[in-house]
């Protein structure tokens, strides 16, 4: 039995993924194997269509591999009912993207409170949390302005602050900085480094960037479906 101290955050064990259509049997993901620690920044890296995308998927829950397994906390995905996983999305995960996926008619404040809304957390005390993780990321006094008045390093800063209100376990990121320029993606990047570190947060992104890649504890490489060192 697993020790709490020392098991992994999230756990990959021989995952495959094939996809069928039209007579097509193409397989996506080959025997990958990942073991992500409390407080431990992964990045993967690799060519677009190498299986980045479907992975962070597959880590997340959101889809379901063709074999092998994905243990959060521990905890199969596969073992769980469809609101089981819901609650423990909402509990452990964080999820940044590269596009912000923020709700156009709600501010910063109501997009960053959602997450515990969505837990029944009173609607002050989620307020009071989206207002601290705003400060966190620089941008309290944006706390009132709805995504389409902020800049696009302030709407992913948002998604940042929304993906660490929960204090979650661990953090996916697929490409959180592919649509900012240089300056802007280093400095949200090493926002969600040092966010994730203070909290004891697990990371794992996925980035196009090596030298953004090259901030993480680890970094890994997708090649045609397997991951390498």
């Amino acid at each position: 039995m697993n020790n709490l101290a020392t098991q992994p955050v999230l756990e990959v064990r021989s995952l495959n993924k094939r996809f069928e259509e039209g007579g097509l049997n193409v397989s996506v993901l080959e025997g990958v194997d990942l073991s992500v620690q409390a407080g431990q920044s992964v990045a993967i890296v690799g060519a677009s269509g190498s299986g980045k995308s479907t992975l962070m998927h597959l880590m997340g829950g959101l889809d379901q591999p063709t074999q092998g397994q994905v243990l959060l906390q521990g905890q199969d995905w596969s073992q769980l009912s469809a609101a089981e996983q819901g609650d423990r999305r909402n509990r452990l995960l964080g999820f940044v993207y590269q596009f912000h996926h923020l709700l156009p008619e709600f501010t910063a404040l109501e997009n960053v409170a959602m997450p515990l809304w969505i837990r029944r957390n009173s609607h002050a005390e989620a307020q009071a949390v989206a207002l601290k993780c705003l400060a966190q990321v620089g941008l309290k006094d944006r706390a009132t302005h709805r995504p389409a008045e902020l800049s696009g390093g302030e709407r992913q800063r948002v998604a940042i602050a929304r993906a660490m209100a929960t204090q979650p376990a661990c953090v996916l990121a697929d490409e959180p900085t592919g649509n900012l320029d240089r300056a802007t993606a280093e400095s949200v990047f090493d926002l969600m480094l040092n966010t994730a570190a203070q909290q004891g947060t697990a990371f794992v992104v996925v980035t196009h960037d090596p030298q953004l890649a090259a901030r993480c504890s680890r970094v890994l490489r997708l090649d045609r479906g397997v991951l390498l060192p």
